[in-house]
């Protein structure tokens, strides 16, 4: 079994009954489990897809810690406020896309 990342291992798949083989030379104390693998670009798409989630989250807590440590001065808190809504319309928009 030739080990590619923390994550991945190169294995043969059967494009008939798709049994998985990864040979690994035997040391003779081997036992076989079952395990459970997923397809490279199944896994890849998870991860991209956590990374943008990742950056979303950071773009909302940015937002939300704006929002939370913001003091207006007198008579200005209705122009921080449409900002700050803005700023919010930008963001989820963004994530639309």
């Amino acid at each position: 079994m030739e080990k590619t990342s923390n994550f991945t291992i190169k294995a043969w798949e059967c494009v008939g009954c798709g049994r998985v083989e990864a040979p690994q030379p035997c040391l003779g104390i081997c036992q076989d489990r079952a395990i459970e693998l997923v397809p490279e670009e199944a896994y890849r798409w998870v991860r991209d897809e956590c990374d943008r989630l990742r950056e979303d989250n950071a773009a909302l807590r940015e937002l939300v810690l704006r929002l939370a440590n913001t003091n207006p001065r007198d008579e200005q808190w209705e122009a921080g406020y449409k900002a700050l809504q803005a700023r919010a319309r930008d963001l989820l928009e963004s994530f639309e896309n």
